[in-house]
């Protein structure tokens, strides 16, 4: 089953957690067992796993990586965005999730997170369930 959803971001550098989406369209299928991919069609954007109980992570992750790749070194891509492409390789386009009982297998703490590099903008994520 092929799900999608849009997010809309709201800054250059964010990430939003999209546990809770994923979750309900895992409940919708009706899989019990099974795969779940996530997807974004995007260059300047990514996907992760990482704690979404202690909100301070989330800057920390947007902090280092934007310390770790400046936006103004001298990048030879014109659109002035070479620091989106090369932290959304960093993060990864997609994950794969293992469904359970009819829910994701995440760790206590651990959430799903869309990673804005290049916002603010309206994107794609993609969910492909597969049963087992």
């Amino acid at each position: 089953m092929l799900f999608a959803f849009e997010v809309k971001t709201e800054a250059r550098n964010i990430l939003i957690d999209i546990t809770s989406r994923i979750e309900e369209l895992v409940r919708k299928s009706g899989v019990k067992s099974g795969l779940c991919v996530v997807y974004v069609p995007h260059t300047t954007a990514g996907i992760t796993i990482n704690e979404n109980a202690d909100p301070s992570v989330k800057y920390d992750i947007e902090n280092t990586l934007s310390k770790i790749v400046p936006s103004n070194l001298n990048y030879t891509h014109l659109e002035g965005n070479s620091d989106s492409h090369v932290k959304s390789t960093l993060v990864s386009p997609s994950i794969t999730l293992i469904i359970d009982n009819g829910h994701l297998l995440l760790g206590t703490w651990q959430g799903v997170y869309f990673c804005e590099f290049d916002g603010p903008r309206r994107r794609k994520v993609y969910i492909k369930i597969i049963e087992d």
